[in-house]
């Protein structure tokens, strides 16, 4: 690629040789992501990644796709960029792991208006480090230079993630029945959900992004751009020490649209709101922009992750599985019989 030069693509707002710098300079972020069985470096025409089917007789791939959405603006009035990378993985692998796979690898999708290479290298960095949190390598990926059609200082970052699972051991939501108890794994904030009407609320600028908030103990910005939680290890751990039913991944639509994605028709989660163990940012949100609290766990995670559902039993056991691998949880509530889906009360 030494000779690759084009004057008048340059000038038609697309240098190439930029793009050259920066894969050299994100070359060192992916290394760190390099796991068994990956095959190639970047560079190449494809991403080439060898399955492990040790203890796997019957191997099912399983895809996700996703990006961190309007969060990325925090970004942009921030300048602060080696965090949106941990988002996009997360929102990916947080997906796949719910029906009890494992991330094997994943690419990234980058389109900016002006190809800076430290700050593309920048934003592989937070990438890199999603994938070295999910265990899983970042195998390939892509950096289009779109010239007039967006910013020269603003991109867009999304990615998807393949993970396997043996067949028979994908999470049956079927086997749920009245009386199991639901697990909460907290989150981390935000995650990367919801930011249109975070924006709104606090009418998002440079100068309200440093605020600074005693319940937050930090600034409003940092707050918000805290990166989203990668839940693989805490599910890997809790798929080793018992018998998880189903899992669901509380992103946009909160809790009453993910919670029944996991869940037969003819039971619902009855959860206690005083269990709920709101954070801070979620009470700022509501009261900030007055919004209703129904409303607040239709868009927003409150606090709550992932939602595990596990035996009774298995309870105890389960919580002790996701803090052993550095997660926090605790009962969120129980199903019953009910096709209301989400029962707050």
């Amino acid at each position: 690629m030494n000779n690759s030069f084009s004057e008048s693509y340059k000038k038609a707002g697309v240098d190439v040789t930029a793009g050259y710098k920066s894969v050299e300079l994100m070359k060192e972020h992916i290394a760190r992501t390099m796991i068994k069985g990956t095959l190639s470096g970047i560079g190449g025409f494809g991403g080439l990644f060898e399955l492990d089917m040790t203890g796997i007789s019957k191997p099912v791939l399983v895809s996700g796709t996703d990006g961190v959405g309007t969060k990325i603006k925090l970004a942009f009035i921030m300048d602060k960029h080696d965090t949106v990378g941990i988002d996009c993985v997360a929102m990916c692998v947080n997906d796949i792991i719910c029906c009890g796979a494992k991330p094997q690898f994943f690419l990234d999708y980058i389109a900016c208006g002006k190809n800076y290479p430290e700050k593309i290298a920048t934003i592989v960095s937070g990438v890199a480090e999603g994938c070295v949190q999910a265990e899983c390598a970042l195998i390939g990926g892509e950096t289009a230079e779109h010239p007039g059609l967006m910013p020269e200082d603003e991109y867009d970052l999304a990615g998807f993630s393949v993970g396997v699972v043996d067949k028979d051991k994908i999470l049956q939501p079927d086997t749920q029945k009245a009386g199991d108890v639901l697990i909460a794994i907290k989150s981390s904030g935000v995650h990367s959900n919801g930011f249109s009407l975070v924006r709104r609320v606090f009418d998002v600028n440079e100068q309200n992004l440093k605020m600074h908030f005693n319940d937050l103990g930090t600034s409003l910005g940092e707050c918000l751009l805290t990166p989203t939680r990668i839940y693989v290890k805490a599910v890997k751990s809790l798929l080793d020490a018992v018998k998880v039913k189903s899992i669901s991944h509380i992103t946009g639509g909160g809790f009453y649209e993910n919670i029944p994605r996991s869940l037969p028709k003819n039971l619902a989660a009855k959860i206690e709101r005083n269990a709920v163990q709101v954070l801070p940012i979620f009470d700022l949100i509501r009261r900030t922009g007055d919004i209703p609290e129904r409303d607040m766990f239709n868009t927003f995670n409150m606090g709550v992750g992932m939602v595990v559902s596990v035996d009774r039993n298995d309870a105890d056991k389960a919580i002790a599985a996701v803090k052993a691998a550095g997660e926090d949880a605790y009962v969120l509530g129980e199903l019953v019989e009910s096709e209301e889906g989400v029962i707050i009360c």
